[in-house]
């Protein structure tokens, strides 16, 4: 194993980029060497905790002993911080979303070829357990021909008062939130993207899109939704998935949910069942001969092998996980998502 030694410089020590300090503390060959944040109360909570807060953003480009830039900015500072970095020397970890648009994103792609770095965003929620877990009955077909997967994140805070809130800084659930299960959406479901309709609510903010609901359809006529909101008080599961032999269900961060699978199709009749204005047959609960209830399989992962695959393809080791092309199709995702939004219609893709 190579044992490289490779010093990170930080670009926004907010809550994120904080984030990142207090994870790389725990990796071997890579540490932070500096941070640099416009507002003075983060430089001082940089020297509180030992790291040198560089004066000036072009200070901290000129230091050479920097090998990567991790930007944990704002949104719509990204393209201007990944390209002065790139055109440094440097390589560089970007926090998603990495652009606000496309065309930002393909001119900061552009110039990390052309200096032959290293660019890669951080899309963090790949190894989210949640996700993996639902990956592998995915995958290994455990729910049969699976025909629906809605994935939700569901708060009832409003969006934080921060830039977040403002349209100017890239602010709004979409590209906050909606990023990341777009992305797992594409990692998950290894097909073509059919249409796209989508909806925006403004609940506490008129400015930027405080939640949001869009509906993916694949090639194959899986039907996935998305779904963003900030004022849910009771949040429904944050993960259901429908196939055509079981139900699986993931309520929480906590991974609480279940499997529930069909063992004999062949008794598929029902006893009717008394509601309170009349019977049904047909929505009459399974016996539970015919069905067997199963405990998750969890996936477990390390985030930390995020920076440790970064540090693999900055020596020519590895391929890089988290591939540009990816991330552009997320991007151009979203903008048809805005666009659907924008002509209230399904946006054939």
């Amino acid at each position: 194993m190579c044992n490289e030694m490779f010093n990170l410089a930080i670009v926004g020590l907010g809550g994120m980029g904080n984030w990142h300090r207090e994870l790389i503390e725990g990796i071997d060959n890579l540490t932070v060497c500096g941070t640099y944040d416009i507002k003075e109360d983060r430089q001082a909570f940089a020297r509180e905790h030992g790291i040198n807060p560089y004066n000036s953003f072009k200070e901290l480009l000129e230091d050479e002993k920097v090998d990567i830039v991790l930007c944990a900015t704002p949104n719509d500072v990204h393209k201007e911080i990944v390209i002065s970095s790139l055109k440094a020397g440097k390589n560089v970890i970007c926090e998603k979303p990495a652009a606000m648009s496309s065309l930002e994103f393909k001119k900061m792609v552009d110039i990390a070829e052309e200096m032959d770095k290293v660019l890669v965003v951080h899309q963090n929620r790949r190894w989210d357990e949640d996700f993996l877990t639902v990956k592998k009955i995915y995958d290994e077909a455990i729910l049969g021909n699976v025909f629906r997967i809605e994935s939700r994140v569901h708060g009832s805070r409003g969006i934080p008062g921060d830039w977040r809130q403002e349209e100017e800084h890239g602010g709004g659930m979409l590209l906050d939130w909606g990023v990341h299960i777009i992305d797992q959406a594409c990692m998950m479901i290894n097909e073509r993207i059919k249409s796209i309709y989508a909806r925006f609510t403004h609940v506490t903010n008129e400015l930027v899109d405080d939640g949001f609901t869009a509906e993916l359809e694949f090639e194959s006529g899986l039907i996935y939704v998305v779904e963003v909101g900030t004022s849910n008080f009771i949040n429904l599961p944050r993960w259901y998935v429908l196939g055509q032999n079981g139900t699986a269900v993931i309520d929480d961060w906590n991974l609480r949910g279940k499997v529930v699978r069909i063992t004999d199709s062949s008794k598929n009749d029902a006893i009717p069942i008394r509601t309170a204005a009349g019977l049904t047959k047909t929505m009459a609960p399974r016996t539970e001969e015919t069905i067997k209830e199963e405990a998750l399989k969890i996936v477990n992962s390390d985030v930390k092998d995020f920076y440790r695959n970064v540090m693999g393809a900055i020596r020519g080791e590895e391929e890089i996980l988290v591939k540009n092309t990816e991330v552009m199709r997320v991007i151009k995702l979203m903008e048809s998502i805005r666009e659907s939004v924008i002509k209230k219609k399904v946006i054939e893709l």
